[in-house]
């Protein structure tokens, strides 16, 4: 299920255990990374993750807002499960202003 419609590979954060897969897309930049993760970590690690996989090391995590199931995640300090995320979800990052197309 990770490599469905992802780049190849899959980042994996926090320690051993039990893990969820989630997509995180931004399309923006027509990307979506896999991400392994204890259903504890916290949406903003899993953020800041896919952010600087995506964009890279310069990327402003803070410049986006991150979506999931159509709603943006207010507090990206609560776990994913806290978040609503279960194995499988898919998280939209996105940049807070529309940018213009060049």
């Amino acid at each position: 299920m990770a490599g469905l419609r992802a780049r190849p590979g899959v980042l994996r954060l926090g320690k051993g255990g039990e893990t969820i897969t989630v997509r995180v897309e931004i399309p923006e930049q027509w990307d979506v990374v896999a991400v392994e993760a204890s259903p504890e970590t916290t949406v903003a690690e899993v953020k800041r993750a896919a952010v600087e996989a995506i964009l890279g090391a310069a990327a402003l995590p803070g410049d986006l807002v991150i979506k999931l199931n159509g709603f943006e995640v207010l507090n990206e300090q609560v776990s994913l499960v806290d978040a609503g995320a279960k194995d499988g979800s898919i998280f939209l990052a996105t940049y807070r202003r529309r940018r213009p197309v060049r």
